[in-house]
């Protein structure tokens, strides 16, 4: 079974020699240590205000220490979605904002984000109407009480209402036990009802963070002079007479950077960014979350195509969501603790297929079937006794500096997946007040990298696919690119065609070209990177010994590793991937 389990620690990795050739991305940092606005995290929300400032002309810069979209960003549940269960926490302003987003971005990330059918399968009547106004006002722990087919109704008509603006989404609707299980067979046979709608996915959050990069950066190179700057493995350690000390994590090397405002969006490692800084604080108070995917074809037929998303015998609302052929099962909600670096453990795992039980009983899914695990830490304010389920997924900015010698630091409090894009208006608009600059571009209805001009429909995909064949690019091979990519695909297509290219032995969907232009375009540092969020071959379980030592060969000239690096990323790549006490042998032997 492979593991995704991202590094929490700030220190470098001693298993790892230093990096051969210098990276392009420190040096423009190092050489011009100064911007008008740094940001310090890497994540959808900090790329996403990244691109933002960038896009108003604004001289930013952004670091990341670790991979972009390796924290909480990377693990969450890929769904778009307005939340429906934040009804009835009382948060209407972020459901209504949620769901207007949801819509915009079925729009400008067509590429990435996609219509979601989701079922919920209903138990009971009336069940939770007498629970439900004390769950809303108190929000505190006590026992479960199952939520009725009145009280979801309720909250469909209410979330259908606030779907209606800037969407097209079908409206929910309900049927009875009868036809549920006509159209799911495998349910289990006391359901009363189901309640199907539509929210969205993102099948692959990581290539839409980095799609998200790259609008930034070419941004900022349109606008002259690198405006736009970006680096990830940078960490923010110190602070040196008013300026930030940045660590390159690859190498060691340390230099002073200075900006005049400081934006800190590091998700749940908030406070302890803030304590580096010189100004520590008690913001977050993040839950942890983690899922399990499956390579189980009686599941994903169960599922029908459909999430299955319900409310488990605890009360935790948790989803079965079929992605491409595999299957998502997903979430828990743990009070975080000082935890930042978790793992998805075997309790949670039982957890999963409790819920699996729970909804399907006939359907027999083992633990041999598990090809991925992770997990993350929700980047949540500090709560006291609220249920886990409970503590707001808004957010809000806090500020601190401005004083002689101290930069204006924002903080990033919160935010969800599903708002990055209203969230970093709100912080970018609030970096321009600060500079006394003014909003000279709106991203509201502005496509985002790849899904400028991507097919619309089945006829309109075919079409794009042909046009774009060619010598070594077969319609199986354009079809991976424009997956991965969106209609960028076309520009590492030519790239492709300009030198010899052969597909790896280990996978189809990877070459040795390809290779060369990730290394190129899109800061590798470390071989784990493609595996992980360049590609979904991680995520589904197709990763071998084979492959990791492909990739970081193929990798090796373009980013000056010798025989002895790529040997290190090998096995770090393995490492990472690989759980300590559960080990798939046949997996990884490749």
């Amino acid at each position: 079974m492979a593991q995704h389990h991202d590094s929490g620690t700030n220190e470098p990795d001693q298993s790892i020699p230093p990096a051969g050739a210098p990276r392009a991305t420190i040096g423009a940092l190092r050489d011009r240590p100064h911007a008008q606005v740094l940001i310090i995290g890497g994540g959808i929300n900090g790329v996403a205000t990244f691109r933002d400032l960038a896009l108003q002309g604004i001289d930013v810069a952004l670091v990341e220490r670790g991979d972009y979209c390796q924290g909480a960003s990377g693990a969450s549940s890929h769904m778009i979605h307005g939340g429906i269960r934040y009804l009835e926490n009382g948060e209407f302003r972020l459901v209504h904002e949620s769901v207007v987003e949801r819509n915009r971005l079925l729009r400008i990330a067509p590429h990435y984000v996609k219509p979601l059918q989701t079922t919920i399968p209903i138990f009971s009547t009336f069940s939770g109407l007498l629970n439900a106004p004390f769950r809303f006002l108190v929000h505190r722990k006590g026992k479960p009480h199952a939520r009725g087919a009145l009280l979801i109704k309720l909250g469909l008509s209410l979330y259908d209402t606030f779907s209606r603006e800037g969407g097209a989404v079908p409206r929910h609707r309900f049927v009875g036990r009868e036809r549920a299980l006509a159209d799911l067979p495998q349910l289990r046979p006391d359901v009363k009802y189901t309640a199907t709608y539509f929210d969205a996915s993102v099948h692959n959050p990581e290539r839409l963070t980095l799609d998200v990069l790259r609008d930034g950066l070419d941004a900022g190179a349109e606008a002259g002079g690198l405006r736009a700057r970006a680096a990830n493995y940078v960490s923010a350690v110190a602070t040196d007479d008013g300026a930030v000390r940045l660590r390159d994590e690859l190498t060691g090397e340390e230099f002073a950077f200075s900006a005049g405002v400081v934006v800190n969006c590091t998700g749940a490692w908030t406070d302890e960014t803030n304590a580096a800084l010189g100004s520590g604080t008690h913001f977050m108070g993040g839950t942890k979350g983690s899922h399990i995917v499956l390579d189980a074809p009686e599941l994903l037929g169960a599922c029908a195509g459909r999430e299955i998303f319900f409310e488990h015998t605890d009360g935790r609302i948790v989803l079965i969501y079929p992605i491409g052929d595999r299957v998502l099962v997903g979430t828990t909600d743990i009070h975080a603790a000082g935890d930042l670096d978790p793992v998805c453990t075997d309790e949670e795992i039982e957890y999963f297929f409790d819920l699996m039980r729970h909804v399907f009983p006939g359907v027999r899914v083992g633990r041999e079937q598990i090809v991925y695990t992770f997990s993350g830490v929700r980047p949540l304010p500090r709560h006291s006794d609220t249920a886990p389920g409970f503590v707001s997924r808004d957010y809000r900015i806090e500020r601190a500096g401005g004083t002689v010698g101290k930069p204006v630091r924002l903080s990033l409090v919160g935010g969800k997946w599903t708002t990055f894009r209203a969230l970093s208006e709100q912080l970018a608009n609030r970096v321009l007040g600060e500079l006394g600059a003014q909003r000279r571009t709106n991203t509201e209805e502005l496509a985002i990298g790849g899904g400028a001009g991507f097919p619309s429909d089945p006829a309109a995909r075919e079409e794009w696919l042909k046009a774009h064949l060619g010598p070594g690019i077969d319609a199986a091979r354009a079809e991976v690119l424009l997956e991965r990519y969106g209609t960028r695909a076309a520009e590492v297509i030519a790239f492709l065609r300009e030198g010899e290219d052969s597909l790896l032995k280990s996978t189809h969907e990877l070459s040795d070209r390809e290779l060369a232009y990730l290394a190129h375009y899109e800061q590798i540092g470390h071989a784990v990177d493609v595996l992980i969020r360049r590609t979904s071959l991680a995520f589904r379980g197709l990763v071998t010994r084979e492959l990791v030592w492909e990739v970081a060969s193929a990798l090796a000239p373009h980013l000056g590793w010798d025989g002895s690096r790529v040997a290190a990323e090998a096995e770090h790549a393995l490492g990472t991937l690989a759980e300590s006490h559960r080990v798939d042998a046949d997996q990884l032997v490749g």
